[in-house]
């Protein structure tokens, strides 16, 4: 059955709309590159425990591999019925659906029948197509579920998608959200535009996939023109490969975010904007920058095994690993901002409980 926002619980559609921390779901494997369905029901109760208020499953930090491995919906069904088991209170559930359109409406049919709440749509399978089939595209698979749009970056598929997609993708009536990771300033504007263009800023909620700008995204209005009056937009929250790691971190820095955006006359302290230097760095480092992203899963991965919560940092691919030096830099970062930027003392408090 087909599932539209206005069906959304209130409490999934509020929390969306008031903005949350939704980590990327990672994929435990063991050393035979296998489901190990312990550690994968561990991160789930880590996240749902660290205040996380959704979770992506079927992303790229889940690997898009999974779906030739025939894992799609034992992951998503997984990550659906251990957080169910886990806790009662509201989270919003996000499937990642990708492919050409046959298969995202079937990925997204999966979703809503494991109880998915949105369906967040990767285009890099139809880079090369044009902006009226892309929309064609999203505007299929809209009649499935509530979608999340996707800017990726291009360095991992993504097309460049001018401000009046946005426009276009915004005015879509089972738009959700966008996921705005395009990595870039200019790109992220053109979505910000789009949006304000569609009259659609208090409909479309933006979350920040920007991983080189997470707390500055999160803190600063954006602003656009329509109608020759200047219109802001915030990004509510965020959806980020980054938050699968020090997660617990993450959701003090978004309440530190709107407690200071709350507080009289709004004023953010400089030591909360510096902290975003200090988040694009250790980012740096678990994405793998200096060698063009080629570790960006495997350094979350490798943060998780240090923490003990996966067992090694197997990807599906076996050519998927750490960067040259990745190692080094994650061990700088720790140094540097581990302190007070990791989690380890929470995980290390709740290890053995998320292993049970």
């Amino acid at each position: 059955m087909a599932l539209h926002r206005n069906d959304l619980p209130a409490d999934v559609l509020n929390l969306l709309a008031q903005g949350t921390v939704i980590p990327a779901h990672p994929l435990a494997l063991n050393a035979e590159r296998q489901f190990d369905r312990r550690r994968q029901r561990a991160l789930t109760r880590y996240y749902v425990d660290a205040g996380a208020g959704g979770l992506a499953v079927g992303v790229h930090t889940t690997q898009f591999a999974i779906r030739e491995r025939g894992l799609y919906e034992t992951v998503l069904r997984a990550a659906a019925e251990d957080r169910a088991a886990w806790t009662q209170r509201p989270m919003a559930m996000v499937a990642g659906l990708c492919g050409p359109t046959a298969q995202a409406r079937a990925e997204a049919q999966t979703a809503v029948g494991l109880g998915y709440h949105a369906g967040l749509l990767s285009l890099a399978a139809l880079a090369s197509a044009s902006e009226d089939e892309l929309i064609a595209h999203c505007e299929a698979v809209a009649q499935e579920i509530p979608l999340i749009g996707f800017y990726l970056q291009t360095v991992v598929g993504g097309p460049i998608l001018s401000s009046d997609f946005w426009r276009r993708f915004a005015s879509i009536p089972n738009a959700l959200a966008i996921k705005v990771a395009p990595f870039n300033r200019y790109r992220t504007l053109d979505v910000v535009r789009g949006v304000v263009d569609a009259r659609a800023e208090e409909r479309v909620f933006l979350y920040t996939g920007n991983d080189d700008h997470i707390v500055l995204d999160l803190a600063l209005p954006f602003r656009a023109q329509r109608d020759g009056q200047p219109v802001d937009l915030r990004f509510r929250g965020g959806l980020l490969g980054h938050w699968s790691v020090w997660t617990a971190r993450a959701v003090e820095q978004l309440a530190r975010i709107k407690a200071e955006l709350a507080a009289a006359g709004g004023h953010l302290s400089p030591e909360l904007l510096a902290l975003d230097a200090r988040v694009t760095d250790c980012n740096s480092a678990f994405f793998d920058v200096r060698n063009n992203f080629h570790g960006c899963i495997a350094g979350c991965h490798e943060v998780l095994r240090r923490q003990g919560l996966l067992e090694g940092i197997w990807c599906l691919d076996p050519a998927e690993g750490l960067g040259a030096g990745q190692a080094a830099e994650i061990d700088r970062v720790y140094r540097q901002h581990g302190a007070d930027l990791s989690d380890d003392a929470f995980v290390r408090q709740n290890l053995d409980r998320w292993l049970a």
